[in-house]
């Protein structure tokens, strides 16, 4: 009896990950031990290519550098009116006809927790991408540790490594990630600290409410949200023809499609619907979202990424009330 279309499509809506043959859990078993060694070899290369990602970013991003307490000069500004006369720097006003403030650097460094979904089913690439999805997540995990560092924030990893402030975070990151076998899509709620921010890097393709019950529950331990949706191009357009068996590498089960060319019009339907609940999602939470497909540069999510780092929600209150530099 052929399976009805809808059922099927909600199936490889969390099974889509790789077109191979299985049987049983022993393979899932064997495939996540040369995923986790395969991860750990690669990480060099995965580094390198994280810091060029930085690089390019940092040349045009100014980061979380906000007016406030700190030691550090940051710039001189006008002195605007109903500021104390004893905020006034005199020596730089001697030099022109406007009053000058000397603001400082705030220097109250912030927590960010970066959680790549490392799972296997992460481990998977079409021929229409030139990298893994995990592969890609890695990178974006260890460009954002760089940035961060650069900016003297603190980054961790919830259940690899702790927040840290140093030069070489991304380094230390990926040291400790290489080494650590467990691989869970999402942090737990109680592993990330109130008022500090997580960066949750996956595919996302769990059912829809299994997503929004843990994403609601993390964002309920106090902290704020920034999804990267990672997506291969051959998730989102199906370009399969033929008969094909879909295995799932989280559970071993497989799908067999006859006619997977049948399923274009209806899993581009439910496609679009998911995406558009992941984002309805996000915005009512107010969380940023980012998709971005692997066969796409790096640099454009890193973007996007450190201008919702850099954002206005991380100056401090004064800086908000009256419109600090940014």
């Amino acid at each position: 009896m052929a399976t009805p279309v809808a059922p099927l499509v909600s199936r490889l809506a969390s099974g889509l990950r790789a077109a191979a043959k299985g049987e049983d859990a022993t393979v899932v078993d064997r495939a996540r031990l040369v995923a986790a060694r395969t991860l750990a070899a690669a990480m060099p290369d995965l580094l390198v290519e994280a810091r060029r990602v930085a690089a390019t970013v940092a040349a045009g991003w100014h980061g979380r550098r906000r007016a406030g307490s700190g030691e550090a000069f940051w710039q001189y500004r006008p002195l605007v009116g109903g500021e104390a006369a004893s905020a006034i720097d005199w020596r730089r006003s001697a030099r022109d006809d406007l009053l000058y403030v000397r603001e400082r650097e705030w220097e109250a460094a912030h927590t960010v927790w970066l959680a790549p979904d490392l799972s296997p089913s992460m481990d998977w690439r079409s021929e229409l991408s030139p990298v893994t999805k995990r592969d890609r997540a890695v990178v974006l995990t260890l460009a954002l540790a760089d940035l961060l560092a650069r900016a003297g924030e603190r980054v961790g990893m919830p259940g690899v490594m702790r927040p840290i402030t140093h030069r070489r975070a991304a380094e230390r990151l990926a040291a400790a990630l290489a080494t650590h076998p467990e691989r869970l899509s999402m942090p737990m709620p109680g592993a990330v600290d109130r008022f500090s921010e997580l960066v949750l890097i996956g595919d996302f393709l769990d059912a829809f409410d299994t997503i929004e019950t843990r994403l609601t529950a993390l964002a309920a331990s106090g902290a704020r949200l920034h999804l990267a949706r990672i997506v291969d191009p051959a998730e989102a357009t199906l370009p399969f023809l033929g008969h094909l068996e879909f295995r799932d590498p989280e559970t071993a089960e497989i799908v067999r499609v006859p006619r997977t060319e049948s399923l274009k019009e209806a899993w581009a339907a439910r496609w679009a619907a998911h995406g558009a609940s992941l984002a309805d999602l996000a915005r009512r939470g107010g969380w940023t979202l980012v998709t971005h497909a692997t066969d796409r540069a790096p640099v454009e999510a890193a973007l996007a990424l450190a201008a919702s780092l850099g954002g206005d929600h991380h100056a401090p209150p004064f800086s908000r009330s009256r419109g600090g530099a940014t």
